[in-house]
């Protein structure tokens, strides 16, 4: 929660754990506030609703919610010219593009890697992911708020690697959703006040290779991932959330490498989700930027693509932040800022680039049966 110079986040967080300890700034002053205690956020966690309730009926809304904005973006992780990036000095491994994410009142990404330096690569996986706990560092400074690590590189190191990733988020306080000691901490939200807006925020994974399924997934009694493919599941702890919320939040990791439209799979879990009480799904895996609009009242995002990734091409390359201003259950505007991957951090484009991706990001929408308006 960036909370220095010019730019100050109104809100108080309530981070994944009930353990961890976390300061947030006053929404006038911005002064330094108490952080939230582990018996705060449990009464929070208990007073939720059962799933039998209605899920189509918050909680009396705040007294004087004010529209918010909160930021959107895709893939991060710290192999390759961002390890290098990371050691030189974590607080600038993001780049130009924190200035974008630092704007808005809330930030959040899909943070794609263990954070550990042990651990044992996941047996028969191409590709691994980790990072050290540095990593907290550089987002932080970057502006981002929160992230999810429910994704299919969030335990590339196993059982050992996991351990240490909640260690690492247990020690830096950083908020990080969709991962915990059991289904319990993984399936919980992260919960602010921004703006008067009582927020939830809650990640899961539709993408675990199949021979990880039963091992990454977090349960009542092992820790791990929150799954979507226990939609059952994710779809209780959207209904609790919105019993308690004014704006429901559901990250999501999903959909199908370089496949540019939004997959059955994906609709019907937005379907779903936007059923169960959420007024946004976003979500990321593709490599690739999927298009987003309307669903009803809700809005949704099918792939964010890459932000800070190690490689980069034509439409891998090609990335931005969005952003959405919000007053409780509504989203008032939409805005897509572009950029492209350079030396594996997103670098925002200007001038006549600039419109041609934005005219591009909105041309996405045509094969994902969203609208452009509620």
């Amino acid at each position: 929660m960036a909370c220095s110079g010019a730019v100050r986040r109104h809100h108080l967080a309530l981070p994944l754990f009930g353990f961890l300890l976390l300061a947030g700034c006053a929404a006038a002053e911005g002064e330094q506030v108490p952080p939230a205690s582990a018996s705060t956020a449990g009464s929070t966690a208990a007073s939720a609703p059962t799933a039998a309730e209605s899920p189509g009926e918050a909680a009396s809304p705040s007294p004087s919610p004010r529209p918010y904005t909160i930021s959107f973006a895709g893939d991060v992780h710290f192999e390759g010219v961002l390890r290098a990036r990371l050691n030189a000095d974590p607080r600038t491994a993001l780049g130009p593009i924190a200035a974008v994410l630092r704007r808005s009142d809330l930030t959040a990404l899909n943070l794609e890697t263990a954070i550990t330096t042990g651990g044992t690569p996941a047996p028969g996986k191409q590709f691994t992911f980790r990072a050290p706990p540095s990593a907290f560092t550089a987002l932080k400074a970057a502006g981002v708020d929160v992230v999810t690590m429910a994704n299919n590189h969030g335990m590339d190191y196993m059982e050992g690697g996991l351990r240490d990733s909640l260690a690492a988020i247990r020690k830096s306080g950083f908020p990080v959703v969709g991962i915990g000691r059991n289904a319990t901490e993984a399936y919980r939200p992260y919960r602010a006040t921004v703006r008067g807006n009582r927020v939830a925020l809650i990640g899961a994974t539709q993408v675990l290779d199949s021979q990880f399924i039963q091992s990454w997934t977090a349960t009542a009694t092992k820790g791990g991932l929150a799954s979507a493919k226990d939609e059952p599941r994710l779809l209780r702890a959207v209904r609790q959330a919105r019993k308690s919320s004014d704006t429901v939040i559901v990250f999501l990791h999903w959909g199908t490498e370089l496949v540019k439209c939004p997959t059955p799979a994906q609709r019907s879990l937005a379907d779903h989700l936007v059923a169960a009480g959420a007024d946004v799904v976003v979500g990321s895996h593709a490599h690739i930027l999927l298009g987003g609009g309307f669903h009803g009242r809700a809005f949704v995002q099918y792939g964010l693509g890459n932000f800070a990734f190690y490689n980069w091409g034509p439409d891998t390359g090609t990335t931005g932040v969005l952003t959405l201003t919000v007053k409780g259950r509504d989203v008032l505007k939409e805005q897509w800022t572009p950029a492209r991957i350079n030396g594996g951090v997103p670098i925002p484009l200007a001038g006549q680039a600039k419109q041609q991706a934005v005219n591009s990001y909105q041309a996405l929408r045509g094969c994902t049966g969203l609208s452009d308006d509620t």
